[in-house]
């Protein structure tokens, strides 16, 4: 008779599901689940904090399309995770977060790092949490979270396990460690959905499609080629739908917020096809700036709370993105479409005039100006390397060039809005890319940074080569524009950030350091750090006073 441990069945799901790495750090009430990972060598990222972990697991999740994965310990461990949590649950990442506990005879007795719900304060922000009482149950309750962060619409699970439920033993032969079985695909839109859908794209002058990030998890990038293709529609994206376009060439819009300049040259699309993507932040909140409102809408999306849900559609179709995409892209092919070219030219036409215009108001400066840095990031990246972007500003003016780069993927922090997720997400991103031999260069705000700075420790202990740009204007430099703007100069508070040596704390670690005051330095820097194998820091001087054109926009100023 072979006893094993809880632990051991934790690991033995893991990898019966595909998990082929974890991210966490250490605590005593999961040390048998890291015994089992050294026994089994699955590999566990260690982090410097668990906010750093669970981020990581979602960086994973999304550059991949896999199932991310957090272990994190009891209390402290837990409470430092739950920003992932809810970042994962608003932006519809599959993540399983496992969680020690206190063990079940210890409830109530005050003890070391329990006294707390964790399940109850995780519920409100996962798709399921759970908390497993019986060893022998470990493989069943495992294998249903991991079904149902699968299942649309995607999101996070926490698992919940009891010190003594992990260190507890049972007969391998009574435990049957089963198949974990794919989730189901949504449903597919029949033929006669299919049918309108396509109807009003082709009655349409100035059509255009919308992809978001269920259409990026569903790896439907070779199903959109075919769709915009067989139509002539150009595809524009919201930040982590961008890289399904890498291949369109100029039937690529790239990023949503392009369309904003649109409605005033006369040229609002009157027909937009939202293939995974949301009313809300990345869509002017159903403003009408980017998605007209006369404009027949027609949103496909896997939960149905979503349709229509500030702008009014012409059709809502709840199903699955990716097959939806699939089903479309063969449908189109057997129809006649009408010859576009002249509103691709103009799509082209207008989204060249909004660069321009942003570029002649970046007068050159020292230091240098964030939206030339911004260019510098864009000529140097391409479908090979991924590009994750953590701060306000820094976002902001990367967006502006990034549609124009082509990256391997474009991630940033998503509804929650939360800064100083950055790091982690690229950190989970680069393992994913660096096992097809690619990667990941973190753009972030000096102030965003801070959060997760120790983790340049984690890259070089973990042979991790994430480059980090350090877009350094010395302050929280959009909550100081606010200050400035709202309640005038004399009032900026607490928003400046004079000690910015970030470049010299990452060699303390171990990484590769550079610093930059200019333009010609500053793409030396980052074209050595390409092509060396090493992680690196670049710490570049960026102009604090600059306002980026979305800047302007959410404060209600004309940008152009």
């Amino acid at each position: 008779m072979s006893m094993i441990t809880g632990g051991e069945l934790v690991v033995r799901t893991l990898m019966k599901a595909g998990v082929d790495a974890l991210f966490g750090i250490h605590g005593a009430h999961i040390d048998t689940i890291f015994q089992a990972c050294r026994d089994h060598g699955l590999r566990i990222i260690d982090t410097r904090h668990e906010a750093a972990a669970g981020h990581a697991a979602e960086g994973y999740a999304r550059a991949s399309s896999r199932l991310g994965v957090a272990l994190v310990t009891a209390g402290g461990g837990f409470t430092n995770v739950l920003t992932p949590i809810a970042n994962a649950f608003l932006d519809r990442t599959p993540v399983l977060f496992l969680t020690g506990s206190g063990a079940l005879r210890d409830t109530e007795t005050n003890t070391l790092q329990a006294g707390i719900d964790q399940v109850a304060m995780a519920s409100p922000v996962t798709k399921w949490a759970h908390r497993i009482v019986a060893t022998d149950q470990i493989p069943r309750l495992l294998a249903q979270a991991i079904r149902i962060a699968h299942s649309a619409p995607r999101g996070p699970v926490l698992i919940d396990i009891p010190w003594d439920v992990l260190t507890n033993t049972v007969d391998e032969r009574e435990v049957a460690v089963s198949e974990i079985g794919a989730a189901a695909s949504g449903a597919v839109p029949n033929a006669e959905d299919l049918a309108s859908m396509l109807d009003v794209l082709a009655a349409a002058k100035r059509p255009v499609i919308v992809v978001g990030s269920e259409a990026k998890r569903a790896s439907a990038g070779a199903a959109l080629t075919r769709l915009v293709e067989a139509t002539g529609i150009p595809a524009f994206a919201d930040f982590e739908g961008l890289s399904l376009l890498s291949n369109l060439g100029e039937l690529s819009g790239g990023l949503v917020q392009g369309l904003y300049t649109f409605q005033a040259k006369e040229a609002a699309p009157d027909a937009v096809l939202l293939l995974g993507a949301r009313f809300g932040l990345n869509t002017a909140h159903g403003s009408g700036h980017l998605l007209p409102h006369e404009a027949s809408i027609v949103q496909v999306d896997p939960d149905a709370r979503e349709l229509g849900r500030l702008q009014s559609v012409a059709l809502g179709i709840q199903a699955d993105v990716g097959a939806t995409i699939d089903a479309l892209a063969c449908a189109a092919r057997e129809r006649r479409w009408i010859d576009l070219s002249a509103w691709r030219k103009r799509v082209r036409e207008l989204l060249q005039d909004r660069y321009d215009a942003v570029a002649r108001n970046a007068e050159p400066s020292t230091p240098l100006h964030p939206f030339h840095a911004s260019q510098i990031v864009a000529r140097c990246v391409d479908p090979t390397v991924a590009v994750v972007v953590d701060g306000a500003l820094t976002y902001l003016w990367l967006s502006e060039v990034i549609s124009q780069a082509r990256p391997g993927e474009f991630l940033c922090h998503g509804y929650l809005g939360s800064m100083g997720v950055g790091f982690g997400i690229a950190l989970g991103c680069q393992l994913a890319m660096q096992r097809a031999g690619r990667r990941t260069i973190l753009v972030t705000g000096d102030g965003a940074l801070g959060y997760s700075i120790a983790e340049f420790d984690t890259l070089v202990r973990q042979e991790l080569p994430l480059i980090v740009i350090v877009m350094n204007n010395r302050s929280w430099g959009a909550t100081l524009h606010f200050q400035k703007l709202a309640l005038g100069p004399e009032h900026v508070t607490n928003t400046v950030l004079d000690n910015g040596d970030y470049h010299d704390v990452a060699k303390a670690f171990g990484a590769t350091a550079y610093y930059a005051e200019d333009a010609t330095g500053f793409e030396a820097a980052l074209r050595a750090a390409l092509a060396s194998p090493k992680p690196a820091c670049i710490n570049v001087r960026v102009a604090l006073d600059p306002v980026p054109p979305e800047e302007c926009v959410l404060i209600g100023q004309d940008p152009f």
